[in-house]
């Protein structure tokens, strides 16, 4: 009984061993690309990773989210968006009403959701000179949504990736690209709070 327990450990401490060797050597290569990466991206992908096992949905682990105070509209918030967005020399280059485009086709009431997008060309052209991808980000998209319970919040996409997920971007861009998300943060946290 003694020597079968003994193999049986030394059987599942070989094991242990060789699992950690095949997971060193795995990891290696991706271990020392983050050494390239920004030194903000362990952090970012942490934070989503930390979001993601929260709420189990890889969307919400992408996105800021901020609560519209109770007092205010729709109108409200559009027209403050709006405000803030012109005092940045940032253009709305579009918005979708969808919720208006679900009752039209529809026929029934839908609860509000609206897309508004915000642009500066320039640097929107800086971007895709870096990478083309980067056309996928743009416009910077902001949603006001009414949720189940009949409560607003504004969305967008979560930038952090964007700027500091990878290599790190030439000064002169990533300087932009933290612009444009102040910018964006900016006309949201107003937003919601009706602040002009």
């Amino acid at each position: 009984m003694f020597y079968a327990l003994r193999n049986l450990f030394a059987l599942i401490g070989f094991a242990a061993i060789a699992l950690m060797i095949y997971g060193t050597v795995k990891m290696a290569p991706m271990m020392q690309a983050f050494d390239t990466f920004d030194e903000r991206a362990v952090d970012v992908y942490t934070e989503m990773m930390i979001k993601i096992i929260e709420t189990g949905n890889a969307a919400e682990a992408t996105v800021w989210k901020i609560p519209v105070n109770e007092d205010l509209s729709v109108e409200d918030v559009e027209e403050t968006m709006k405000f803030v967005a012109n005092e940045h020399n940032i253009k709305n280059v579009g918005e979708l009403p969808l919720s208006a485009e679900v009752e039209a086709m529809s026929g029934e009431k839908s609860r509000f959701f609206k897309i508004y997008m915000f642009c500066n060309a320039l640097t929107a052209a800086q971007m895709l000179e870096y990478s083309d991808a980067f056309s996928a980000y743009l416009p910077c998209r902001v949603s006001l949504v009414e949720d189940k319970e009949g409560k607003l919040w504004l969305y967008s996409l979560n930038m952090d990736a964007m700027i500091y997920g990878g290599t790190p971007l030439p000064p002169a861009l990533k300087e932009e690209a933290e612009n444009v998300k102040m910018i964006i943060l900016d006309i949201m946290n107003r937003g919601a709070e009706g602040d002009f």
